[in-house]
């Protein structure tokens, strides 16, 4: 072999090293963006039907298109463990996924990792609660202060229907401070209530660490501090509402004290089914699931989505709450596939 052909050799093999070289770098450096799609999703918490049901859609997206997606879930057992959260979500952007859907607890804790993943090129959905960035591709959620409005309306109507004056006080039972879903929540309530009945004195909010105990205390605190004043509470989600509806159902006072609440689980249902609870605002979380983990698959190929996609809120009370129609927001677990 000549001295040429030698060079010429060494030098094709060295550019090939390089290429090969070059090439691991960029998978390291970035998602893969090979089908199926590596997405993963992390919820508030484990221990609530509501969370579960945004994993049914997203479990069912995963199991309609095999090839295209891979679904890991995610989550802290409770909403108040917001480190734990923001723990699972640095593990997670370390793994390199293609793509994430996230509903963050708070809407400053998670901004500096969900910043990080979306420079590294990875599809940011979030979901449910409004993080403090730009940097996500999409935001689906409700609009909460149009529910917190929609719960009012109906704590008024079940009143009037029930001949309680509106005059008084109502409450309210939130699960934590400092969420500004569930702030939204009760702002649009306390807005439309002053609107729809301005004798009526909202008290400040009882917070209960998302914890259904707490929430049957704080209950209790009210109608034992406020009694026959106390002529309504809201409760700006699920484990609020089950808590402040054991305490109304023990003391057999749904008809004197108006309970109107937020999502849906069965604990919720069962008690819109005695009439304990009047009204519950529920939300899509399955469309939430679904549609966040189709909207990373339109971020990972190239497409673009609005910021904002209103998911709908549903009123659902004991009128309507066997309609078929509502049967898929109320029990997500009748649509499962997988």
């Amino acid at each position: 072999m000549t001295f040429i052909k030698k060079l010429g050799l060494v030098v094709v093999m060295l550019c090939m090293t390089l290429m090969l070289f070059a090439g691991g770098q960029q998978e390291a450096s970035g998602p893969a963006g090979e089908k199926p799609y590596q997405i993963a999703v992390i919820i508030k918490a484990t221990d609530s039907d509501f969370w579960q049901y945004l994993l049914v859609g997203a479990k069912n997206y995963e199991f309609e298109h095999p090839d295209l997606v891979k679904i890991t879930t995610y989550g802290p057992p409770s909403e108040a463990d917001i480190a734990q959260q923001v723990a699972i979500l640095e593990d997670v952007i370390s793994t390199n996924p293609d793509g994430i859907v996230m509903a963050s607890t708070s809407s400053d804790a998670t901004v500096p990792a969900l910043e990080m993943a979306y420079d590294k090129g990875i599809a940011i959905i979030t979901v449910d609660n409004k993080v403090n960035t730009d940097k996500v591709h999409t935001f689906l959620a409700t609009d909460n202060l149009v529910g917190g409005a929609m719960a009012a309306e109906k704590m008024v109507e079940f009143m009037k229907a029930g001949g309680i004056a509106l005059k008084g006080k109502v409450g309210i039972i939130s699960a934590m401070a400092g969420v500004q879903v569930l702030t939204d929540r009760d702002d649009g309530f306390k807005k439309k209530l002053n609107e729809l009945a301005p004798g009526i004195e909202v008290l400040d909010a009882r917070y209960i660490d998302n914890d259904i105990v707490k929430a049957l205390s704080a209950t209790e605190d009210l109608i034992t501090t406020y009694g026959d004043d106390l002529i309504g509470i809201f409760a700006d989600n699920n484990h609020s509402a089950d808590g402040a509806a054991r305490a109304i159902g023990e003391q057999k006072i749904q008809d004197k004290v108006i309970l109107t609440g937020y999502d849906s689980d069965p604990e919720e249902v069962s008690a819109i089914k005695s009439g304990v609870l009047k009204a519950i605002m529920v939300q899509d979380p399955y469309g939430m699931g679904y549609k966040g983990v189709d909207s990373a698959v339109t971020i990972i190929e190239g497409g673009k989505l609005p910021a904002f996609v209103n998911t709908g809120v549903v009123s659902v009370t004991k009128k309507n709450v066997n309609d078929a129609d509502v049967q898929g927001v109320l029990d997500p677990f009748s649509m499962k596939k997988y």
